[in-house]
């Protein structure tokens, strides 16, 4: 029992590693083989999948070598990658040495499947206790951090996860096929939505708004421990042997569908069934004994071995398959909604036609003693959450707002490395009254699966108004010193653009009954097309939503002065805000040549010092103004 639980220990420790790398090895395959979208998704596409094609010879190697060897050689390199990522200094060397590390994890995880029957315990308290470490960092890895304490809690993790490595593996039986399998299943639908707490975060936010909108929520992590839990017993727990052996794969498929409705009302409901979903399927994928015999009724250990080892490296290309599928569609536009379903199918019907092994032995942890331990830890999240102020600072109405639009990229520095610090100063050094944010990102798991939103608003203390744009996770806010009402979203027309665009309308209410209009947008014109018709459909939005009060429209337009689109606005009676500071060049940020960053204004306001200061926290420089508010 005591090598049982050793060796579960070291597959959960595993797995936390091997997340922490995707999380870097995911946006790098856009922040830095894709160039700021100037890499086409095809290319992107072969690129990621590649590898996990290639680990699919893993199984060979290791019948070859012997599962020992290659698991302590993918190890070391695998521990060794997850450090040394945190000190990179980001661009091609950290895309490397992320693909190192992930093709290593990918080996790693081949030869502890040749070797181990039993891996559910394992794989569920890895994946449990990445999600309770995740909110407990709220959603900011320690991958990313410099602090002392970060360092230390890493290079624990992976001495513990290396030390276990080398101790001697229990003997495995011949069963273990099923449940492997499902492991990069599992994965992927852990980090889109079952035990996602930036998921958690944003299903929190849209109910704090309670109009469809989402609002700064008091306490987002509210629903991850009662997510972790579910998982935790669901998995751990003998699974039922009669037709209720159905509820975990139809909750699962539930909660995917939910997910895929793209409703943020429906976040957290979405959340807690595919949670308790997956825990079950999980469950009765351990509960289940092997098909394939010989023709004398038993099976050999060496087939088993590599049987087990094929299936963890097909696992993980469904869940390579999943991922790129899932958001290359932002690029190549098709419906990407049934993705998580389809795989979130597959994974409800491998553990539903599982035939239940008998007898069947006891897990290496009590089921309950498991799951309040990762529960507890889960709970420290809410308990240590930041409350935002409430947003007002000055007594009665401004003179003058500085307002700051910002294009982040989803976090992501021109280095490829998810860079708060740098958003943060950037916008900081402006001492802004109201931020208008574009290319937001709240959960992607693509994207590391960070809540940038909410980590950006604690940062700058100030309180956010979310519109989701692609999906309800991903799109444009307006953060602001002064309180906010009558958050109002308009879809755009797509016209032929993917990833989607939105217009997202605040009112800012600065006291003694003034009040600005303020309207935060990105445009997404199509393929070698300009972005007229979404320009119109904002202008007319806006200007009707102001009703005659002062009005800022702001964002990432994609369209220069001059263009057609860029028209729309002046013709809808607004002025360019930034005239005066013209050329001024917002994209690339390394080497500005295109002015595609605006903010327009109504005749009332009188605009003064424009700036596009530099900086490379993203692909685009923000750009910063005054306003003086006419005379009451």
């Amino acid at each position: 029992m005591r090598y049982r639980q050793l060796a579960t220990a070291t597959l959960a420790l595993g797995v936390l590693l091997l997340i922490d790398v995707l999380r870097v090895w995911l946006p790098g395959i856009i922040t830095i083989f894709g160039q700021a979208a100037s890499t086409p998704a095809e290319l992107m596409g072969a690129f990621a999948l590649g590898w996990f094609v290639l680990a699919l010879a893993a199984p060979a190697v290791v019948r070859r070598l012997g599962a020992r060897p290659v698991t302590v050689a993918a190890a070391v390199v695998l521990a060794g990658a997850r450090l040394a990522l945190t000190a990179t200094p980001g661009g091609r060397p950290q895309l490397w040495l992320a693909t190192a590390g992930l093709l290593a994890g990918l080996v790693w995880l081949v030869g502890v499947a040749a070797g181990t029957d039993r891996p559910v315990p394992g794989l569920a308290l890895g994946l449990a206790v990445n999600a309770a470490v995740h909110a407990v960092l709220d959603t900011y890895d320690l991958v990313w951090r410099g602090d002392w304490w970060a360092w230390l809690l890493s290079a624990v993790a992976v001495a513990l996860f290396l030390l276990g490595t080398t101790r001697p593996a229990p003997p495995a039986g011949s069963t273990g096929g099923r449940a492997w399998l499902l492991a990069g299943p599992a994965v992927l639908l852990a980090g889109m939505v079952a035990l996602t707490p930036a998921l958690a975060e944003t299903g929190m936010s849209y109910l704090a708004g309670g109009d469809g909108v989402a609002r700064s929520p008091l306490v987002g992590m509210a629903p991850v421990p009662v997510a972790v839990a579910v998982f935790l017993l669901a998995a751990l727990t003998a699974p039922p042997r009669r037709w209720v052996r159905a509820l975990g794969p139809a909750a699962l498929l539930a909660g995917a569908v939910l997910f895929a409705l793209d409703r943020g009302g429906l976040l957290l409901v979405a959340i807690g069934l595919a949670a308790a979903g997956l825990g079950a399927c999980l469950a009765l994928a351990d509960d289940a004994g092997d098909d394939a015999t010989t023709d004398t009724g038993t099976v050999d250990d060496a087939r088993a071995a590599a049987r087990r080892g094929y299936a963890a490296a097909a696992g993980m290309l469904v869940f390579a398959l999943g991922a790129v599928g899932y958001y290359s569609a932002y690029d190549l536009g098709y419906p990407n909604a049934a993705v998580p379903v389809l795989v979130a199918a597959l994974v409800a019907v491998v553990a539903f036609a599982a035939r239940p092994a008998a007898p069947r032995t006891t897990g290496p942890f009590p089921a309950l003693r498991a799951t309040a331990v990762v529960t507890a830890l889960a709970l420290l999240a809410p308990v240590l959450a930041d409350e935002l102020p409430v947003a007002s600072n000055r007594d009665g109405p401004p003179q003058r707002l500085t307002v700051v639009a910002y294009n982040i990229r989803m976090g992501f520095g021109l280095d490829g490395r998810f860079d708060l610090d740098g958003l943060a100063g950037a916008v900081e050094r402006q001492r802004p009254d109201v931020v208008l944010l574009s290319e937001v990102d709240r959960a992607w798991l693509l994207n590391g699966g960070h809540d940038t939103l909410d980590l950006l608003s604690d940062r700058l203390g100030m309180p956010y108004v979310f519109g989701p744009a692609a999906d309800p996770v991903w799109g444009d806010a307006v953060l602001s010193r002064w309180p906010v009402t009558d958050p109002r979203t308009l879809p755009l027309p797509a016209v032929g653009a993917p990833t989607g665009a939105q217009a997202l309308a605040v009112t800012l209410d600065l006291g003694d009954d003034v009040r600005t209009a303020v309207v935060s947008t990105h445009l997404q014109p199509p393929p070698d097309e300009g972005p007229v018709v979404q320009a119109r459909a904002v202008a007319d939005f806006a200007t009707a939503y102001a009703a005659g009060r002062p009005l800022v429209v702001a964002g990432d337009l994609n369209t220069e002065p001059g263009d057609e689109a860029f028209g729309q606005f002046t013709a809808a009676g607004l002025v360019d805000a930034l005239s005066s500071a013209r050329p001024l060049a917002t994209s690339p940020a390394d080497d500005p040549r295109q002015q595609i960053d605006h903010v327009f204004v109504s005749p009332g306001l009188n605009a003064s010092a424009p700036v596009a200061p530099r900086g490379t926290a993203s692909d685009h420089l923000p750009v910063a103004v005054t306003l003086t508010l006419p005379p009451r």
